[in-house]
Protein backbone atom coordinates (compact mmCIF):
# COMPACT_ATOMS: atom_id res chain seq x y z
CA UNK A 1 0.00 0.00 0.00
CA UNK A 2 1.49 3.27 -0.64
CA UNK A 3 2.56 5.76 2.00
CA UNK A 4 1.60 9.32 0.97
CA UNK A 5 3.77 12.12 2.59
CA UNK A 6 2.49 14.74 4.60
CA UNK A 7 1.33 17.51 2.38
CA UNK A 8 4.12 20.20 3.78
CA UNK A 9 6.82 17.37 3.72
CA UNK A 10 5.92 16.84 -0.31
CA UNK A 11 5.39 20.74 -1.01
CA UNK A 12 9.16 20.96 0.33
CA UNK A 13 10.83 18.20 -1.60
CA UNK A 14 8.88 19.10 -5.49
CA UNK A 15 9.96 22.74 -4.65
CA UNK A 16 13.38 21.69 -4.12
CA UNK A 17 12.99 18.62 -6.75
CA UNK A 18 11.83 21.94 -9.36
CA UNK A 19 14.64 23.26 -9.05
CA UNK A 20 17.12 20.85 -9.66
CA UNK A 21 15.46 20.16 -12.55
CA UNK A 22 15.59 23.42 -14.05
CA UNK A 23 19.52 23.10 -13.87
CA UNK A 24 19.73 19.87 -14.72
CA UNK A 25 17.43 20.72 -18.18
CA UNK A 26 20.88 23.69 -18.73
CA UNK A 27 22.58 22.81 -21.65
CA UNK A 28 25.95 23.20 -19.62
CA UNK A 29 25.36 19.67 -18.25
CA UNK A 30 25.24 18.06 -21.69
CA UNK A 31 28.58 19.97 -22.35
CA UNK A 32 30.40 19.14 -19.30
CA UNK A 33 29.62 15.03 -19.71
CA UNK A 34 31.49 15.74 -23.26
CA UNK A 35 34.47 17.03 -21.50
CA UNK A 36 33.84 14.37 -18.67
CA UNK A 37 33.98 11.38 -22.01
CA UNK A 38 36.94 13.55 -24.40
CA UNK A 39 39.15 12.90 -20.49
CA UNK A 40 37.93 9.66 -19.85
CA UNK A 41 39.31 8.32 -23.45
CA UNK A 42 42.64 10.17 -22.41
CA UNK A 43 41.97 12.99 -25.42
CA UNK A 44 41.13 15.81 -22.83
CA UNK A 45 40.25 19.34 -23.82
CA UNK A 46 41.10 20.66 -20.64
CA UNK A 47 41.83 19.58 -17.22
CA UNK A 48 38.43 18.66 -14.99
CA UNK A 49 37.30 19.60 -11.69
CA UNK A 50 35.64 17.88 -8.96
CA UNK A 51 34.80 18.40 -5.46
CA UNK A 52 33.62 15.04 -2.99
CA UNK A 53 33.34 14.23 0.61
CA UNK A 54 32.76 17.17 1.86
CA UNK A 55 32.45 18.12 5.84
CA UNK A 56 28.29 19.26 5.13
CA UNK A 57 28.04 19.65 9.02
CA UNK A 58 30.40 22.73 8.31
CA UNK A 59 28.50 24.42 5.18
CA UNK A 60 25.64 25.49 6.02
CA UNK A 61 24.97 29.27 5.55
CA UNK A 62 21.93 31.51 5.42
CA UNK A 63 20.07 27.82 6.43
CA UNK A 64 20.26 26.30 2.94
CA UNK A 65 21.17 23.27 4.48
CA UNK A 66 18.79 22.85 7.16
CA UNK A 67 16.07 20.49 6.49
CA UNK A 68 12.62 20.95 6.99
CA UNK A 69 10.69 17.96 6.39
CA UNK A 70 9.46 15.98 9.36
CA UNK A 71 9.00 12.66 8.17
CA UNK A 72 12.86 10.84 7.91
CA UNK A 73 12.45 9.40 4.31
CA UNK A 74 11.33 12.74 3.36
CA UNK A 75 14.24 14.66 5.22
CA UNK A 76 16.50 12.15 3.53
CA UNK A 77 15.57 12.68 -0.14
CA UNK A 78 15.25 16.76 1.14
CA UNK A 79 18.90 16.80 2.17
CA UNK A 80 19.98 14.85 -0.97
CA UNK A 81 18.18 17.66 -3.12
CA UNK A 82 19.83 20.57 -0.81
CA UNK A 83 23.50 19.06 -0.94
CA UNK A 84 23.13 19.42 -4.88
CA UNK A 85 21.88 22.70 -5.08
CA UNK A 86 23.86 24.41 -2.67
CA UNK A 87 26.90 22.46 -4.68
CA UNK A 88 25.78 23.88 -7.58
CA UNK A 89 25.37 27.82 -6.04
CA UNK A 90 28.96 27.51 -4.41
CA UNK A 91 31.57 25.11 -5.60
CA UNK A 92 30.26 23.50 -8.79
CA UNK A 93 33.38 23.27 -10.57
CA UNK A 94 32.89 20.29 -13.02
CA UNK A 95 29.72 18.73 -11.44
CA UNK A 96 27.06 17.32 -13.51
CA UNK A 97 23.36 17.58 -12.41
CA UNK A 98 21.31 14.83 -13.67
CA UNK A 99 17.38 14.91 -14.48
CA UNK A 100 16.96 12.17 -11.80
CA UNK A 101 17.47 11.20 -8.14
CA UNK A 102 19.22 7.89 -7.47
CA UNK A 103 18.38 6.05 -4.83
CA UNK A 104 20.41 2.46 -3.91
CA UNK A 105 18.11 -1.01 -4.23
CA UNK A 106 18.03 -2.79 -0.48
CA UNK A 107 20.70 -5.17 -1.32
CA UNK A 108 22.05 -7.08 1.78
CA UNK A 109 25.25 -8.99 2.33
CA UNK A 110 26.32 -11.48 5.52
CA UNK A 111 29.67 -10.24 5.50
CA UNK A 112 32.70 -11.55 5.89
CA UNK A 113 31.94 -12.73 9.61
CA UNK A 114 34.11 -10.25 11.44
CA UNK A 115 32.81 -6.87 12.94
CA UNK A 116 35.56 -4.19 13.71
CA UNK A 117 36.65 -4.05 17.11
CA UNK A 118 37.80 -0.51 17.68
CA UNK A 119 38.53 2.78 20.09
CA UNK A 120 37.87 5.81 18.76
CA UNK A 121 38.62 9.37 19.29
CA UNK A 122 37.23 12.68 18.11
CA UNK A 123 38.42 16.23 17.95
CA UNK A 124 35.21 17.48 17.04
CA UNK A 125 31.78 15.55 17.98
CA UNK A 126 29.73 16.72 14.96
CA UNK A 127 32.74 15.79 12.37
CA UNK A 128 32.33 11.75 11.29
CA UNK A 129 36.09 11.70 10.67
CA UNK A 130 37.56 10.49 13.65
CA UNK A 131 40.67 8.61 14.79
CA UNK A 132 40.31 4.24 14.76
CA UNK A 133 42.55 2.00 17.15
CA UNK A 134 42.03 -1.27 15.63
CA UNK A 135 42.30 -4.54 17.78
CA UNK A 136 43.82 -7.57 15.88
CA UNK A 137 41.25 -10.51 15.45
CA UNK A 138 43.66 -12.51 13.16
CA UNK A 139 46.71 -13.75 14.96
CA UNK A 140 46.86 -16.93 14.26
CA UNK A 141 46.60 -19.35 11.54
CA UNK A 142 43.64 -20.58 13.20
CA UNK A 143 41.80 -17.41 12.97
CA UNK A 144 40.96 -17.65 9.50
CA UNK A 145 38.40 -20.02 9.56
CA UNK A 146 36.18 -16.15 11.53
CA UNK A 147 36.52 -15.22 7.57
CA UNK A 148 33.29 -16.59 5.84
CA UNK A 149 32.12 -16.59 2.55
CA UNK A 150 29.23 -13.44 2.15
CA UNK A 151 26.30 -14.33 0.97
CA UNK A 152 23.52 -11.58 -1.01
CA UNK A 153 20.14 -10.95 -0.85
CA UNK A 154 17.59 -8.52 -2.13
CA UNK A 155 14.73 -7.20 -0.52
CA UNK A 156 13.03 -6.55 -3.47
CA UNK A 157 9.81 -5.52 -1.41
CA UNK A 158 11.92 -2.84 0.37
CA UNK A 159 13.32 -1.27 -2.77
CA UNK A 160 9.74 -1.16 -4.16
CA UNK A 161 8.89 0.73 -1.44
CA UNK A 162 11.65 3.42 -1.55
CA UNK A 163 10.92 3.74 -5.24
CA UNK A 164 7.07 4.35 -5.05
CA UNK A 165 7.81 6.40 -2.05
CA UNK A 166 9.87 8.60 -4.58
CA UNK A 167 8.37 8.56 -7.58
CA UNK A 168 4.94 9.73 -5.47
CA UNK A 169 7.14 12.88 -3.72
CA UNK A 170 8.84 13.16 -7.57
CA UNK A 171 6.44 12.77 -9.70
CA UNK A 172 6.77 14.86 -13.05
CA UNK A 173 9.45 16.46 -11.92
CA UNK A 174 12.78 14.42 -11.25
CA UNK A 175 12.80 10.63 -12.65
CA UNK A 176 13.53 8.08 -9.99
CA UNK A 177 16.81 5.46 -10.75
CA UNK A 178 16.93 2.50 -8.01
CA UNK A 179 20.89 1.76 -8.78
CA UNK A 180 22.32 -1.65 -8.47
CA UNK A 181 25.70 -2.66 -6.14
CA UNK A 182 29.00 -0.50 -7.84
CA UNK A 183 31.76 -2.64 -5.88
CA UNK A 184 35.15 -1.89 -5.35
CA UNK A 185 38.52 -4.09 -4.61
CA UNK A 186 40.09 -2.50 -1.03
CA UNK A 187 40.60 -6.06 0.63
CA UNK A 188 43.52 -4.23 2.22
CA UNK A 189 41.84 -1.31 4.49
CA UNK A 190 39.24 -4.08 5.17
CA UNK A 191 42.15 -6.21 6.60
CA UNK A 192 43.60 -3.24 8.40
CA UNK A 193 40.71 -3.06 9.89
CA UNK A 194 40.32 -6.05 11.44
CA UNK A 195 44.01 -5.77 12.53
CA UNK A 196 45.18 -2.56 13.13
CA UNK A 197 47.94 -1.18 10.63
CA UNK A 198 50.70 -2.26 12.68
CA UNK A 199 50.25 -5.82 12.91
CA UNK A 200 49.50 -6.01 9.16
CA UNK A 201 52.83 -4.69 8.30
CA UNK A 202 55.27 -6.50 10.58
CA UNK A 203 53.49 -9.68 9.16
CA UNK A 204 54.60 -8.39 5.39
CA UNK A 205 58.21 -9.33 6.94
CA UNK A 206 57.81 -11.80 9.70
CA UNK A 207 55.14 -13.84 8.41
CA UNK A 208 54.88 -13.60 5.01
CA UNK A 209 52.62 -16.72 4.04
CA UNK A 210 50.04 -15.60 6.61
CA UNK A 211 49.61 -12.72 5.09
CA UNK A 212 48.76 -14.11 2.00
CA UNK A 213 46.63 -17.19 3.48
CA UNK A 214 44.35 -14.23 4.55
CA UNK A 215 44.27 -12.12 1.13
CA UNK A 216 43.40 -15.39 -1.10
CA UNK A 217 40.81 -16.10 1.61
CA UNK A 218 39.49 -12.32 1.48
CA UNK A 219 39.70 -12.37 -2.21
CA UNK A 220 37.63 -15.47 -2.48
CA UNK A 221 34.77 -14.03 -0.63
CA UNK A 222 34.66 -10.86 -2.75
CA UNK A 223 34.87 -12.76 -6.02
CA UNK A 224 31.93 -14.98 -4.66
CA UNK A 225 30.11 -11.67 -3.59
CA UNK A 226 30.42 -10.27 -7.16
CA UNK A 227 29.64 -13.71 -8.62
CA UNK A 228 26.04 -13.18 -6.55
CA UNK A 229 25.66 -9.49 -7.22
CA UNK A 230 25.88 -10.56 -11.57
CA UNK A 231 23.99 -13.91 -10.95
CA UNK A 232 21.16 -11.67 -9.77
CA UNK A 233 21.41 -8.85 -11.51
CA UNK A 234 22.14 -6.37 -8.69
CA UNK A 235 24.58 -4.80 -10.24
CA UNK A 236 24.59 -0.94 -10.95
CA UNK A 237 24.94 0.91 -14.06
CA UNK A 238 24.95 4.12 -16.30
CA UNK A 239 27.73 5.68 -13.11
CA UNK A 240 27.81 8.91 -12.54
CA UNK A 241 31.14 8.94 -10.40
CA UNK A 242 33.87 6.47 -9.66
CA UNK A 243 35.79 7.04 -6.71
CA UNK A 244 34.83 10.87 -6.65
CA UNK A 245 35.37 11.40 -10.18
CA UNK A 246 33.41 11.39 -13.64
CA UNK A 247 32.96 8.61 -15.06
CA UNK A 248 31.06 9.31 -18.39
CA UNK A 249 32.45 7.48 -20.90
CA UNK A 250 31.82 6.30 -24.28
CA UNK A 251 33.34 2.93 -24.07
CA UNK A 252 30.92 1.46 -21.58
CA UNK A 253 28.47 -0.38 -21.22
CA UNK A 254 30.27 -3.65 -23.25
CA UNK A 255 28.66 -5.09 -26.42
CA UNK A 256 25.36 -7.37 -25.19
CA UNK A 257 24.37 -5.12 -22.47
CA UNK A 258 21.04 -5.59 -20.97
CA UNK A 259 19.92 -2.72 -18.58
CA UNK A 260 17.79 -5.24 -16.64
CA UNK A 261 20.49 -7.40 -15.91
CA UNK A 262 24.22 -5.74 -15.71
CA UNK A 263 27.43 -7.37 -15.77
CA UNK A 264 30.69 -6.32 -14.34
CA UNK A 265 32.18 -5.38 -18.09
CA UNK A 266 29.31 -3.09 -18.31
CA UNK A 267 31.13 -1.16 -15.12
CA UNK A 268 33.91 0.97 -13.71
CA UNK A 269 35.54 -0.50 -10.65
CA UNK A 270 38.40 0.79 -8.06
CA UNK A 271 41.17 -0.68 -6.06
CA UNK A 272 43.33 0.64 -3.43
CA UNK A 273 45.98 -0.25 -0.74
CA UNK A 274 46.55 2.76 1.19
CA UNK A 275 48.22 0.69 4.21
CA UNK A 276 50.80 0.20 1.29
CA UNK A 277 52.11 3.52 1.27
CA UNK A 278 55.40 2.46 2.72
CA UNK A 279 55.92 -0.77 1.11
CA UNK A 280 58.15 -0.92 -1.75
CA UNK A 281 57.35 -1.50 -5.03
CA UNK A 282 58.20 -5.33 -4.98
CA UNK A 283 56.16 -5.95 -1.66
CA UNK A 284 53.40 -3.77 -3.32
CA UNK A 285 53.30 -5.90 -6.21
CA UNK A 286 53.58 -9.66 -4.23
CA UNK A 287 51.32 -8.94 -2.08
CA UNK A 288 48.84 -7.07 -3.98
CA UNK A 289 49.15 -8.25 -8.14
CA UNK A 290 47.98 -11.75 -7.50
CA UNK A 291 44.60 -10.87 -5.45
CA UNK A 292 43.88 -7.46 -7.51
CA UNK A 293 44.45 -8.64 -11.15
CA UNK A 294 41.41 -11.45 -11.02
CA UNK A 295 38.94 -8.43 -9.79
CA UNK A 296 39.87 -6.12 -12.35
CA UNK A 297 39.73 -7.99 -15.10
CA UNK A 298 36.32 -8.67 -14.65
CA UNK A 299 35.15 -4.94 -15.48
CA UNK A 300 34.89 -2.28 -18.42
CA UNK A 301 37.03 -0.13 -16.93
CA UNK A 302 39.05 0.65 -13.47
CA UNK A 303 40.38 3.49 -11.12
CA UNK A 304 43.58 2.85 -9.09
CA UNK A 305 44.45 4.46 -6.02
CA UNK A 306 43.66 6.29 -3.01
CA UNK A 307 45.86 8.28 -0.63
CA UNK A 308 48.83 6.21 -1.01
CA UNK A 309 51.26 7.50 -3.27
CA UNK A 310 51.61 5.84 -6.60
CA UNK A 311 54.22 7.69 -8.57
CA UNK A 312 57.16 5.05 -7.78
CA UNK A 313 54.32 2.40 -8.85
CA UNK A 314 53.60 3.00 -12.14
CA UNK A 315 55.55 0.05 -13.47
CA UNK A 316 53.52 -1.90 -11.47
CA UNK A 317 50.19 -0.39 -12.33
CA UNK A 318 50.61 -0.89 -15.59
CA UNK A 319 50.16 -4.68 -14.63
CA UNK A 320 46.85 -4.32 -13.93
CA UNK A 321 44.16 -4.73 -16.07
CA UNK A 322 41.40 -2.40 -17.33
CA UNK A 323 43.10 0.73 -15.64
CA UNK A 324 42.38 3.95 -17.03
CA UNK A 325 42.65 6.56 -13.63
CA UNK A 326 45.45 6.89 -11.17
CA UNK A 327 45.29 8.54 -8.35
CA UNK A 328 48.47 11.16 -7.26
CA UNK A 329 47.74 11.73 -3.54
CA UNK A 330 49.63 15.19 -1.95
CA UNK A 331 52.19 12.58 -0.76
CA UNK A 332 53.30 12.03 -4.56
CA UNK A 333 55.87 13.48 -6.56
CA UNK A 334 53.60 14.84 -9.15
CA UNK A 335 56.41 15.53 -11.80
CA UNK A 336 57.56 11.55 -11.67
CA UNK A 337 54.20 10.86 -12.03
CA UNK A 338 53.34 12.49 -14.99
CA UNK A 339 56.61 11.70 -16.21
CA UNK A 340 55.58 7.72 -15.84
CA UNK A 341 52.16 7.78 -16.99
CA UNK A 342 52.42 10.00 -20.10
CA UNK A 343 49.38 9.66 -21.86
CA UNK A 344 48.46 5.97 -20.78
CA UNK A 345 46.29 6.92 -17.88
CA UNK A 346 44.63 9.68 -16.98
CA UNK A 347 46.71 11.26 -13.54
CA UNK A 348 43.84 11.79 -11.01
CA UNK A 349 45.40 14.13 -8.83
CA UNK A 350 44.24 14.98 -5.29
CA UNK A 351 44.92 18.28 -4.09
CA UNK A 352 46.14 18.40 -0.38
CA UNK A 353 42.86 19.52 1.54
CA UNK A 354 45.13 20.14 4.70
CA UNK A 355 44.93 23.89 2.90
CA UNK A 356 41.21 24.35 3.95
CA UNK A 357 42.16 23.18 7.30
CA UNK A 358 45.07 25.56 8.09
CA UNK A 359 44.97 28.11 10.78
CA UNK A 360 45.34 30.35 7.84
CA UNK A 361 43.58 30.58 4.30
CA UNK A 362 45.92 31.18 1.87
CA UNK A 363 44.47 31.24 -1.63
CA UNK A 364 47.84 32.05 -3.13
CA UNK A 365 49.29 28.93 -2.41
CA UNK A 366 46.33 27.24 -3.55
CA UNK A 367 46.89 28.04 -6.87
CA UNK A 368 50.70 27.42 -6.76
CA UNK A 369 49.69 23.94 -5.66
CA UNK A 370 47.53 23.39 -8.71
CA UNK A 371 49.16 25.20 -11.27
CA UNK A 372 52.20 23.11 -10.31
CA UNK A 373 50.42 20.16 -11.66
CA UNK A 374 49.03 20.97 -14.61
CA UNK A 375 52.01 22.58 -15.97
CA UNK A 376 53.62 19.17 -15.09
CA UNK A 377 50.89 17.35 -16.87
CA UNK A 378 50.88 19.66 -19.77
CA UNK A 379 54.96 19.10 -20.48
CA UNK A 380 54.13 15.09 -20.58
CA UNK A 381 51.24 15.53 -22.43
CA UNK A 382 49.36 14.05 -19.55
CA UNK A 383 45.68 14.10 -19.20
CA UNK A 384 44.88 15.91 -15.99
CA UNK A 385 41.99 15.77 -13.25
CA UNK A 386 42.17 17.45 -9.73
CA UNK A 387 39.77 15.80 -7.23
CA UNK A 388 39.44 17.30 -4.23
CA UNK A 389 38.46 15.08 -1.41
CA UNK A 390 38.47 13.84 2.16
CA UNK A 391 38.11 17.37 3.24
CA UNK A 392 37.71 16.63 7.18
CA UNK A 393 37.41 20.27 8.03
CA UNK A 394 37.53 24.01 6.41
CA UNK A 395 37.44 25.23 10.17
CA UNK A 396 33.86 26.45 9.65
CA UNK A 397 34.47 28.68 6.66
CA UNK A 398 32.59 27.11 3.57
CA UNK A 399 34.08 29.98 1.71
CA UNK A 400 37.36 28.44 1.80
CA UNK A 401 36.21 25.61 -0.33
CA UNK A 402 33.78 28.07 -2.59
CA UNK A 403 36.69 29.92 -3.21
CA UNK A 404 39.23 26.71 -3.57
CA UNK A 405 36.46 25.46 -6.87
CA UNK A 406 37.07 29.03 -8.19
CA UNK A 407 40.83 28.65 -8.25
CA UNK A 408 40.63 25.37 -9.60
CA UNK A 409 38.74 26.42 -12.56
CA UNK A 410 40.71 29.07 -13.41
CA UNK A 411 43.74 26.77 -13.44
CA UNK A 412 41.84 24.31 -15.52
CA UNK A 413 41.27 27.12 -18.12
CA UNK A 414 37.52 26.69 -17.78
Amino acid sequence: MPVNSAPRDRAIIRDLAKQVAEIAALPVQQETIALWKALNARKPIRPMVRIDQVCWHEMNVDDELTPRCQDSFCRGLESQLRRTLYAWRHMRADMVVAPYVELPKAIHNTGFGLDVQERRLAADPRNTVVSHAYFDQLQTPDDLEKIRMPEVWHDEAATARTEERARELLDGILDVRMQGACPAYAPLDLITCWRGAEPLLWDLVDRPEFVHAILQRVTEGQLHFLDQLEAQGLLGRDQQTIHCTGAHTDELPAPGFNPNHPRARDLWTFGMSQIFSTVSPAMHEEFEWPYLTPWFERFGLGYYGCCEPLDQKLPLIRKYPRVRKVSMSPWADIERGASEIGGDFVLSRKPNPAFLAAETWDPAAVERDLRETRDACARHNCPLEFILKDISTVRYQPQRLWEWSEIAMRVAGA
